[in-house]
């Protein structure tokens, strides 16, 4: 089997699916090729990367017959997923493929339903507080460019956006009447979130009084010399801006999107509506934000009520 996205750098011997004397392609190589053509249109190139990695491997270890049940997945994943997170991905592809399968016809049961994920504790996202993320975003302006850099952190809190998804931001994705904006997500989704009024009134001055016309590009966030800003300049402002007010080191981009949904859940929100404006496809991702709320509410129980105290001494 000849595996597309694999075809400018080749798999090894170990991975390289077995095929008959003659090269002719199994079934079940033909079915992971057809599975991977479907998943190129929808996913990013380094996702259909993976998962060809390791379906070639799963014809390697079947010697490209179409024997998918329960005993030959788990004697695969016994030999090329030694360690819990990396069975916990071979098998999420291999959920994928099958799912895939049934759709198409192919297979009539789910053999991996039968098969146990690993048990992974999933790590709660660092979110800051409310008078933190205040903190952090009412500072007085510093830097070479304190209105962009307040204008994109600012937008990045309001609208819980990705840094990915913030550099990617254009003039044409704004509707200031509306207080929305078009966001680009992972797989080149889109969707509209929104941004409030700091974020609006931020923006707008950076656009008056500082941003940099753009080289042939229609970018929002442009550096000195014209240029679309890259993630990492994003990154330095989030640490710049973070370590002026004392916030831990680790503060990232993705903690100010962490704490937009977080916060909104404290104050609310219902979750289907913070996994849409995240942009999460699966409603058990954007779940995990009401752990963190539960965390802090525990934790503000712990502090306030009575009982929870210690009344020693």
């Amino acid at each position: 089997m000849v595996v597309r996205p694999f075809m400018e750098n080749p798999m090894d011997a170990e991975n390289r699916p077995n095929t008959s004397q003659n090269a002719a392609s199994s079934e079940l190589d033909e079915l992971i090729q057809q599975f991977l053509d479907h998943l190129a249109a929808r996913r990013s190139s380094n996702t259909v990367r993976s998962y060809g990695t390791d379906l070639a491997q799963l014809s390697s270890y079947t010697k490209g017959k179409f024997e998918l049940t329960p005993d030959r997945l788990r004697g695969y994943l016994r030999k090329y997923a030694p360690t819990p997170i990396t069975r916990a991905r071979k098998l999420s592809t291999l959920r994928t493929f099958v799912k895939y399968l049934r759709t198409a016809g192919k297979l009539g049961s789910d053999p991996t339903e039968v098969l146990e994920a690993p048990f992974r504790r999933k790590k709660l996202p660092k979110a800051l507080s409310r008078t933190q993320a205040s903190e952090m975003l009412d500072q007085e302006d510093a830097g070479r460019t304190p209105l962009r850099d307040r204008a994109l952190l600012e937008l990045m809190y309001s609208a819980g956006l990705r840094v990915s998804e913030l550099v990617g931001v254009n003039l044409t994705d704004i509707d200031f009447k509306a207080q929305s904006i078009l966001v680009r997500g992972k797989g080149n989704k889109e969707r509209v979130t929104l941004f409030g009024r700091t974020a609006s009134t931020a923006i707008r001055d950076y656009m008056a009084q500082e941003r940099t016309p753009p080289l042939g590009i229609n970018a929002l966030f442009t550096n000195a010399k014209g240029k679309r800003i890259t993630t990492r300049t994003v990154q330095n402002v989030v640490k710049r801006w973070s370590i002026r007010v004392g916030l831990p080191p680790e503060t990232s981009p993705h903690t100010l999107r962490h704490s937009f949904a977080t916060h909104l859940l404290d104050g609310g929100a219902d979750l289907k509506s913070v996994q849409q404006l995240l942009g999460h496809e699966n409603l058990a991702t954007t779940e995990i934000y009401t752990h963190v709320s539960m965390e802090r509410l525990k934790a503000t129980v712990d502090q306030a009520h009575p009982k929870s105290r210690s009344t020693a001494g």
